[in-house]
């Protein structure tokens, strides 16, 4: 089900500014038995991702009403959640006046593999680097060809996700996840502040890592460190917490940080 500024529909206007330009947020995630879990973090980050675009991010009571309208024929899903500034007209000047468009879908939630979870995920290394844009950085916006060119680089379904570098070839992102490496006790995520998406659930990790024994360090990390990592691992909103058994011929064994953060993260789920 989708709804277009809470009329149930599958059309925006073609003068809408994230049809033209990317001009907009949003956010990705799911939902058990009709509630939308770490609903007021993803609220909180779309405010936040908005405000750095200049949009008026709607209310939240009115995101919560429009959602239930939708959850409660769904209510175990995943829930997307667009905002763009509006429409304009033709030119990249942005009117005096906008009214964003508020845009709510409902999905499926993916089935993955059980082994993705028990084993581990193949990773592919992406040609498609990422531009270093600090203005854009950590925001979740709707311009994501990086990402649509990367996914195209392969197609074989044994490889769950791309690793995605800047243009200086430090380690940044997957394709549609966010990264940690572990060594010791030691847990590092690449630096975000001139490119890449910072999610939800790797803030998340950030937060419970130190109920795990762990202590967090956020640096530019080349790739020849992903391949001195204990273990390496892979979230987003949607699948959780994977761990990567093998990237480009480099394979590690099995850990169990993956299981233990998944475990704390179910628990916190509603927060």
């Amino acid at each position: 089900m989708i709804l277009v500024n809470g009329v149930l529909s599958e059309h925006v206007r073609v003068f809408d500014r994230g049809l033209m330009y990317g001009d907009g947020v949003f956010r990705t995630l799911l939902v058990r038995e009709g509630r939308p879990l770490c609903w007021q973090r993803h609220y909180d980050k779309l405010c936040t991702d908005c405000a750095a675009l200049g949009i008026a991010c709607p209310a939240q009571d009115r995101l919560l009403a429009e959602m239930g309208r939708l959850l409660g024929t769904t209510p175990d899903c995943v829930l997307k959640i667009i905002i763009t500034r509006g429409e304009g007209a033709r030119g990249y000047a942005v009117p005096e006046q906008t009214e964003a468009t508020v845009i709510l879908m409902t999905g499926l939630i993916p089935q993955y593999p059980a082994q993705h979870f028990s084993d581990g995920v193949r990773l592919h290394l992406c040609a498609t680097r990422l531009a270093i844009q600090p203005r854009l950085a950590g925001i979740k916006h709707l311009n994501r060809l990086e990402n649509v060119l990367a996914r195209r680089e392969w197609s074989d379904p044994e490889i769950a996700e791309g690793l995605m570098l800047d243009m200086e070839e430090n380690v940044i992102e997957g394709t549609m996840s966010n990264l940690f490496l572990l060594q010791g006790s030691l847990l590092y995520t690449p630096y975000l502040g001139r490119c890449g998406v910072a999610g939800v659930q790797r803030a998340r990790i950030m937060e419970l890592a130190g109920r795990l024994g762990l202590e967090v360090k956020v640096e530019n990390l080349p790739l020849d460190r992903v391949y001195d990592a204990d273990e390496i691992l892979l979230c987003n909103s949607v699948f959780g917490v994977w761990q990567v058994r093998e990237l480009e011929g480099k394979k590690w064994r099995a850990g169990n940080l993956a299981t233990r953060l998944r475990a704390f993260l179910n628990d916190d789920a509603l927060n």
